[in-house]
């Protein structure tokens, strides 16, 4: 009777162990990355009316799913016209601090996962990575 118990007990300790396994498995997702490509160069509001800024940005997408890519490529030009538009109406003070980088970047991505949505009924975008980051004013 005993060793009939810890069979069952073994039994279901593997079943358990399989399904918890299983669950782990299907929680994963199949994120992908899209690079906007080329780099974005483009101009900043300098910190008095004469002086203007660029900033030079490569960015990658972090997509919710591998089969948004072929969206993602599809409305690249957009992608790339939005951000160029975010970092066009920033002023220098926030483009040269790191506190000011992380806001354009979480404004890029809610502005991003607007246009996606819009656009394809999803928002398909989990985050938005700049991998390099270079500015400069004269």
């Amino acid at each position: 009777m005993k060793k009939t118990i810890w069979a069952l007990v073994g039994l279901l300790s593997l079943l358990s162990y399989h399904s918890v396994v299983n669950g782990q498995e299907a929680a994963k997702k199949n994120y992908a990355y899209f690079s906007l490509e080329p780099e974005i160069v483009t101009n900043y509001l300098g910190s008095s009316a004469r002086k203007l800024g660029f900033v030079r940005v490569s960015i990658e997408l972090m997509l919710e799913d591998a089969e948004f890519l072929e969206a993602a490529e599809h409305h690249s030009p957009l992608l790339r016209a939005a951000t160029i538009e975010s970092f066009g109406s920033q002023p220098a003070e926030k483009v040269k601090s790191l506190t000011g980088r992380e806001d354009i970047r979480r404004n890029c991505l809610e502005k991003l996962r607007e246009l996606m949505l819009r656009e394809t009924g999803s928002e398909m975008i989990k985050d938005v990575i700049f991998t390099k980051y270079l500015y400069f004013q004269s």
